[in-house]
């Protein structure tokens, strides 16, 4: 495993590691999306030579994400690319197995990718190694607080998570420091950031736009049906939401934009989803894909509603043309835990307002008896 080394923990990464694959690669055969094997950058590889690219799927525990991986990894070895397997969280020893098997192409990477350098696995792999050329690709909007963060000069703390350092966070607190000097720019070695997000990177990053060409070119366009199609949010589960505020709120949008389908977040409770079900009258779909992917395919509703996040940013682009319209449902104070982070309402804010100006945005009015959602 030489020449570039991609490292993935979600299906999203995963998707945007094609992406950014994609935009690389000189246009294949008629019918297919590219080769599959990216161009090298400037200096890397020669020009007729590209440097190959594998991916590592760092596998994650739940089944969801797990299921998806395993069927991106598919579309991913289908445009050519190497991809390998790796139980990173499978039990006593496998962190142990994983950074043995990985220390090798670590260090003989010309270029690495990284999907979430939140993650405390991508950072421990990150102090074994000083890549030459770093790119980061979307996870969701965390890329939006990463590179705020990077700009600032801050450590590396998720949106929803509380300033406080716990016991872990302080045991792994030089890790943290030393990946973060990893993902910045310095002499011998750049950082991309290849995102759909409204980014605003620090000086020596170079931001390169995700449009997700491949996902047009691969999939659709899309069968429309009828109403809406709502899509969920871990929001509860990471305690930023109020469990009781968001299933009432699920109901009235379902009710005001006659929706009948509900696609879960892969993070989603069984009894959050069952309970949306019952009380919302709504049919939950447990997507084998990304919503990119899902939605391109079809068939989808003419209109899809959404909660602050990275889908409406992505969904207008994989959905271009369409005529698909994307509408975003802003969060209320008063749906908020007492226990979310200070930093939540704001970051849900500017994911809600930096939204694309086709995305339409619904807002919550409170009235004594319930919740009424309309369009601002």
């Amino acid at each position: 495993m030489t020449g570039q080394l991609a490292f993935v923990e979600s299906p999203v990464q995963l998707l945007n590691v094609l992406e950014w694959a994609h935009t690389r690669t000189p246009s294949g055969p008629p019918g297919t999306a590219g080769g599959g094997t990216p161009a090298p950058a400037p200096g890397t590889a020669s020009d007729t030579t590209p440097a190959p690219l594998t991916v590592v799927v760092l596998s994650p525990t739940d089944p969801m994400s797990r299921g998806q991986l395993r069927r991106m990894a598919q579309l991913a070895r289908d445009e050519g690319l190497t991809v390998h397997w790796q139980e990173a969280r499978g039990g006593r020893g496998a962190l142990v197995r994983t950074l043995r098997r990985l220390a090798g192409p670590l260090r003989s990477a010309e270029r690495v990718i990284i999907g979430d350098p939140f993650s405390r696995y991508v950072q421990l792999l990150l102090t074994l190694f000083g890549p030459r050329h770093l790119t980061v690709v979307d996870d969701g909007t965390a890329t939006m607080e990463f590179a705020a963060q990077l700009g600032r000069g801050e450590r590396l703390v998720r949106w929803h998570r509380k300033g406080s350092l716990g016991p872990r966070e302080l045991v792994l607190a030089p890790v943290t420091t030393l990946a973060r000097r990893r993902l910045a720019p310095a002499r011998g070695r750049t950082v991309e950031v290849f995102t759909s997000l409204p980014v605003e990177a620090p000086a020596g990053v170079e931001v390169t736009a995700n449009a997700y060409a491949w996902t047009r070119a691969r999939f659709g366009p899309p069968l429309l049906t009828g109403g809406a199609d709502l899509v969920g949010t871990s929001l509860v589960e990471t305690g930023v939401v109020d469990a009781g505020h968001y299933t009432r709120v699920v109901g009235e949008l379902a009710r005001t934009h006659g929706a009948t389908r509900y696609f879960a977040h892969r993070r989603e409770s069984a009894e959050k989803l069952h309970r949306i079900a019952v009380e919302a009258g709504l049919q939950v779909v447990r997507p084998e894909l990304p919503l990119e992917l899902v939605a391109r395919r079809g068939p989808v509703g003419r209109t899809i509603v959404s909660f602050p996040s990275t889908v409406v940013h992505t969904l207008p682009l994989a959905l271009a043309g369409t005529g698909v319209k994307v509408a975003v449902c802003e969060v209320a104070p008063e749906w908020l835990r007492a226990t979310a982070s200070p930093r939540a309402q704001g970051f849900l804010s500017g994911v809600t307002g930096t939204a694309a100006h086709e995305v339409d945005r619904l807002t919550a009015r409170r009235t004594p008896s319930v919740d009424r959602l309309g369009f601002g």
